[in-house]
């Protein structure tokens, strides 16, 4: 198993915290990550009528009361430099959880705190029976879609509700069963 494939494990260096989604430390990271995203997709709407993109953008958005855990990662200094959450998608979805708002800091990344949040994000899925994850990325996030793929998520057609965006990329991967303690 190479270094980028091995499990992720938490160090002196990195403090994983689920906090609530209003937690200012997760909402300062998403910030971030709207920031560095959003000019990526700018324009990407220009072209579909007023109401497509109205619904495409309240697909995308989240609502607070579906979150069912957020994730910080937190360096030595305390300051943080991840976030990750998972959604409950309702009925429709039932046994699944979608990951959502996955971000990492620039000057963190590529020290292991994706896979470290990934982590948690399916340890937490286990405890809560979740039988896989699903998540959307988008086709500009080429860094987000070769994390999924290296730690085992396959991708899966686009499902509600991302069905008319064209750029969105959909990928599920099963919740491994926690042994009994």
């Amino acid at each position: 198993m190479s270094g980028a494939d091995a499990p992720a494990v938490p160090s002196a260096e990195w403090l994983v915290e689920q906090v609530e989604w209003t937690d200012p430390r997760a909402h300062a990271l998403r910030d971030a990550m709207d920031a560095e995203i959003g000019p990526r997709y700018a324009g990407r709407l220009d072209d579909v009528p007023q109401d497509v993109a109205e619904r495409i953008g309240a697909a995308l958005s989240v609502a607070p009361e579906t979150i069912v855990a957020t994730v910080i990662v937190t360096g030595a200094e305390g300051g943080a430099v991840g976030h990750a959450a998972l959604r409950d998608l309702g009925a429709e979805f039932a046994g699944s959880l979608e990951v959502k708002r996955v971000y990492v800091a620039p000057d963190a990344r590529g020290s292991g705190v994706s896979r470290l949040l990934m982590a948690e994000l399916e340890r937490i899925a286990a405890d809560l029976g979740a039988q896989r994850l699903i998540l959307q990325t988008g086709d500009r996030q080429p860094e987000a879609v070769a994390l999924y793929e290296r730690i085992g998520y396959t991708r899966i057609p686009i499902y509600p509700p991302y069905l008319e965006i064209a750029f969105s990329q959909c990928f599920e991967k099963p919740v491994a069963r926690r042994a009994a303690a």
